[in-house]
């Protein structure tokens, strides 16, 4: 199972974190967002020289909101990253230009995760236009604006996803969610999102509490 810690920010906190056996490091370019990575003057510079000899495992995702396809460019150069997730309203046109881009040019290329806001009247079948584009969905709990709620959708709907692309779940996951996650029995699922569950402040984690989340996973 994977495991995407989300929202980092701090630096001293993202070397604790990334000695945890989790496999991606997520950072938000989204300005609305409390865990706005670049409010963090530092962290490219740190991320791309000294960070280095400390973050070399954990993949690197950048989330971006509706942002302009050179905005999305520009941050993967500049902060290495390995995925982005597109957490708004992007197209599927969208995700084809920038699969375009980086098929026919010389530039950094990460994979996509396309992330779709979950209610009891989503409708799985438009992750199928996405299907050619993204190595990963997200689903999140849908909520009136864009990035997380803090809150679960109801995992049932999940049964009524019948695509092949996997997914990671996302929404309010939190250090007691172990047992709920258990019986998720979907054959797509590959990964949990963590955030704002686990936080002690936005864009600070609680190392204790993901260390004994995810051993209670293992046991």
């Amino acid at each position: 199972m994977l495991v995407k810690v989300c929202g980092m920010r701090d630096q001293e906190n993202i070397t604790a974190v990334q000695k945890l056996p989790i496999d991606m490091i997520g950072f938000i370019f989204y300005p609305k967002s409390p865990r706005f990575a670049e409010s963090n003057k530092k962290l490219e510079k740190w991320l791309n020289g000294e960070g280095k000899k400390t973050l070399d495992s954990p993949a690197r995702v950048g989330v971006f909101v509706d942002a302009e396809v050179e905005t999305v460019l520009n941050r993967v150069h500049d902060f290495e990253l390995d995925f982005v997730q597109l957490h708004g309203n992007e197209s599927p046109e969208y995700c084809r230009e920038l699969s375009d881009l980086w098929s026919f040019s010389s530039i950094r290329r990460a994979s996509m995760i396309k992330a779709f806001g979950i209610d009891e009247n989503f409708d799985f079948a438009q992750t199928q236009f996405y299907r050619p584009y993204c190595k990963y969905f997200l689903f999140d709990t849908k909520g009136a604006g864009f990035g997380g709620t803090g809150q679960q959708f109801n995992w049932r709907l999940l049964d009524n996803y019948h695509g092949d692309t996997p997914f990671i779940l996302s929404g309010g996951i939190a250090p007691e969610s172990v047992n709920d996650i258990r019986l998720v029995r979907h054959p797509q699922l590959v990964g949990l999102d963590l955030n704002s569950k686990f936080e002690v402040s936005p864009g600070l984690k609680a190392v204790e509490k993901i260390a004994t989340f995810l051993n209670g996973l293992k046991s």
